[in-house]
């Protein structure tokens, strides 16, 4: 059971590293006002500092930055590796043992292939089932990668990574086998895949 009269000690002092926890533990990006709601603080103040965070975490290293970052996509925040350390990432990846793919993620990963850029929601609603999970994996195998974020709805389209390429030994995406063979007659939108 979980103890809220914690939630009355968080205060001023505190305040950040409440924060970086709950970050840590974040799948999506975290607004001020749901922040500030949760830990029951001024959201002027959360957003203050969250600021003073992301300044910090940019400012360390002599001004090269830590290995992560604080960001704001999507009208929420969260923790990102930094582009700079993107290369640390993926030499522990490529070195760590590489287990097989689920057949969900295989599928997850076939129509990020044949439909990129696409969003989680697309994903899910061709998969017809929750697709939060598997996008995580593939993410941290270094397998699909954001693309970019959309203004308006925030939503993170994903795209494959040179990583994928060379797992199935492909040069680019075009390479990929076609699959209107395959589709039924009726799905004329599908036919030029």
């Amino acid at each position: 059971m979980v103890d809220f009269e914690d939630a009355e000690l968080i205060n001023a002092n505190n305040l950040k590293a409440a924060l970086e926890a709950i970050f840590l533990v974040a799948e999506s990006p975290l607004s001020v006002v749901n922040l500030a709601t949760a830990l029951e603080r001024p959201a002027a103040e959360v957003k203050t500092a969250i600021e003073s965070l992301a300044a910090e975490y940019d400012e360390a290293n002599g001004g090269e930055g830590r290995g992560f970052e604080l960001r704001e996509i999507g009208g929420g925040w969260r923790f990102y590796v930094r582009e700079t350390f993107d290369w640390a990432v993926r030499l522990f990846i490529a070195r760590e043992n590489p287990a097989k793919l689920s057949q969900a993620a295989l599928e997850t990963l076939a129509v990020i292939a044949y439909r990129q850029p696409i969003t989680r929601g697309q994903i899910a609603s061709i998969r017809a089932v929750n697709v939060d999970g598997v996008v995580r994996t593939l993410l941290s195998r270094g397998l699909i990668t954001e693309v970019y974020s959309d203004q308006e709805t925030g939503a993170v389209h994903f795209g494959t990574t040179e990583l994928m390429l060379q797992q199935l030994g492909i040069n680019s995406i075009e390479d990929l086998p076609k699959i209107s063979p395959l589709l039924p007659d009726n799905n004329d939108d599908l036919n030029a895949l």
